[in-house]
């Protein structure tokens, strides 16, 4: 199944807790979620859970970074 990379606008604190919960094992489920509900925006159905890939260096927009499986006969 196709992956689709989805970025999300966060905050330099968030994006530091997303990452060292994501090296703990565990899961953020709001960003989970935000992750999810954009994929649905795109016009595009989930196969799975999205998975935390990394964040973004910038200086000012930091950005969490995930990859989600969808199905592929929603791929445009």
């Amino acid at each position: 199944m196709p992956l689709l990379r989805v970025h999300l606008d966060s905050d330099r604190t968030t994006a530091r807790r997303v990452l060292h919960l994501h090296q703990e094992g565990r899961n953020h489920r709001e960003s989970q979620e935000a992750a999810r509900e954009q994929v649905w925006r795109q016009g595009r159905t989930p196969a799975g859970d999205p998975i935390f890939v990394g964040i973004t260096n910038g200086r000012r927009n930091v950005q969490l970074i995930y990859d989600v499986e969808v199905y592929s006969d929603t791929v445009p």
